[in-house]
Order: structure tokens, then sequence, then C-alpha cells
């Protein structure tokens, strides 16, 4: 079905419909895997729609391949019913938001034996593999420097204690969701699941929102309405609210890395010096520039 961080196979038999994730080489360990299945099984036994791991005849969940490149491992997981659908209504984001929400119910204090998603994954670490793609005298990775140092000053000074901490997605969007035409969501693809402030995972969905629709009154009446979805499930504290732009910047920083340090799984055709420089340019400043973060930059 798909290939990239890691190859997607659908699995059909006469009567029902499987996923099954070989993850690439040297990507996870057997440990980070078993974390991400105890973290789809504790939101599965708590009643939250995420498609989850199913054992063998012998109760297996991971398993392993003696790939050419070397040792690989695969996992089967529930089909989540529906179909990926890229411009949804405002009230599917709605149901996106109280889903989310009740996920991190489940997830706040959660801890995973995984990474935890700070400054230094999130734009320390990035920026490092993007410049092995991007010369330090562009414009473009100028830009990102003083940008890096701006965000990082914002975490840093960040009030801590407003911050709801535990187990996020780190990848929810309209490519990791599935929709059924009564409208209920199921969550899937977990393998960036770490640890983190809970409002990571609502600035990368909202950082989507701002993506997929080009209509400013769409955008804000969609996003508004997925808060408002959030919100009637958790609260969500004025300075998470503040540091939501943000985070969609630092995501932006973050995928560009993995984009950088796995370029051999999203083929090395695109990935060059052009690529690069129309994402920050088209998407990453723009971002910025739409919630007023360069006036900051400037003062």
């Amino acid at each position: 079905m798909k290939t990239g961080i890691s190859d997607t196979y659908l699995i059909s038999t006469p009567t029902k419909r499987y996923i099954f994730r070989i993850y690439s080489f040297q990507w996870r360990t057997p440990a980070e895997i078993s974390e991400e299945l105890r973290l789809l099984e504790h939101l599965r036994g708590n009643g939250i729609s995420v498609s989850y791991a199913i054992p063998d005849l012998e109760n297996t969940l991971i398993h392993s391949f003696a790939a050419p490149e070397g040792e690989r491992f695969g996992v089967l997981f529930t089909f989540a019913e529906g179909t990926k659908v890229l411009n949804f209504d405002a009230e599917t984001h709605y149901r996106a938001g109280k889903l989310m929400a009740e996920m991190h119910l489940l997830t706040k204090d959660f801890a995973l034996q995984r990474v935890t998603y700070t400054e230094k994954e999130l734009l320390v670490d990035s920026l490092a593999e993007l410049g092995k793609f991007l010369p330090a005298e562009t414009e473009e990775m100028q830009y990102m420097k003083t940008v890096q140092e701006y965000l990082m000053a914002e975490l840093q000074n960040s009030d801590q204690s407003q911050l709801r901490k535990g187990a996020v997605h780190l990848d929810l969007w309209f490519d990791n969701m599935n929709i059924t035409p009564e409208g209920d969501i199921t969550f899937f693809d977990f393998d960036f699941c770490g640890n983190g402030w809970l409002c990571m995972d609502m600035a990368y969905y909202m950082l989507q929102i701002y993506s997929t629709e080009k209509d400013d009154d769409e955008r804000e009446g969609k996003t508004a309405r997925f808060l408002q979805g959030y919100e009637s499930i958790s609260p969500v504290s004025a300075e998470e609210k503040r540091l939501i732009p943000m985070l969609g910047i630092c995501l932006y920083f973050f995928y560009l890395g993995i984009q950088s340090r796995r370029y051999d799984n999203w083929s090395n055709v695109f990935l060059n010096e052009i690529y690069l420089k129309r994402f920050i340019n088209l998407l990453l400043k723009k971002y910025f520039d739409y919630h007023k973060l360069d006036q900051k930059l400037t003062s």
C-alpha cells in the first residue's frame, strides 16, 4: 500500500482486512516497537478507536525478518475501517478534536520507554541533519538558524506548570486516520509516539488544517471547531494555546530532520537543495508569518 519510513502491506482474507507494517532497517528496536504496542493496547483497552497489534498463534506480536540489508521487524495490525479523507467538514474536525482529547486523558502522565521530545530532538538535532543537505550560507539555512534560536528561547521560558505531559502520537493528520461514512474515526500509525507535551499533537493537527485548507474562513472555522471538540472533553491552558503555533513550526523542523536522516526511505530523487528551499519558503515560513511570529522575531 505504501512505502516510506516503513513498508505497509494490505493483507486480505475472505472476511477481513489487516495491515502488515515492516519497519525500515535500523529504524526501531524491538523495545521501541513493544512500547508503541503497549500504548495502543492501553488506548484500546480504554475504549479509544485505534488500530492495534494482533498476535500470531504463539502469541507473538513482533516478527523478525532476515532482509538482504539486515534484520527487520514486522507487526500485524487491525484495519482501521473507513477511508482517508483529505478535506473533511467542520463537524468531522470537531469529532477528531474530541477523540484526541479522550486519548490525551489516557496518555497524560503515561510514560513510554521511548524518546522524550524536547527542543534538542525537535530543533537542534533536526537542523544538524538538515545541514547535511542545505549549505549553511544559503538564505534559507540562515533563516532556519534564526528561527531555531527564537523557538528554543520560547520553549525554555515557557510555563511548564501549565503544560500537560505524557505520551504523544506526534503524527496525527488525515493520512493517519480513517473515517467511516457514519463519521466514526480511527487513529493509527503510532510509529513516532514518545513523551512530550500533549499540545504537540494539537499543534501538528492544526498545522495540517492550515496546509490543506486554502480558504482563510474555512481554515479558521475548521480549526476553531477542532479546538471546540477538544475542549468539550479537556481544557487547554492559555500557555498551551500560546505555544501551539510555535510547536507547529518545531514539528516542521523535526520532520525535515527526519526526511534528511532517512533520505533513503523517502527517495533520493526529491530530497535535494531545491526541495528543501521550497519546503522552507512555501510551508514553514508562510506558517510562521501566518501566526505573526515574524513580528516577535524582529522585535
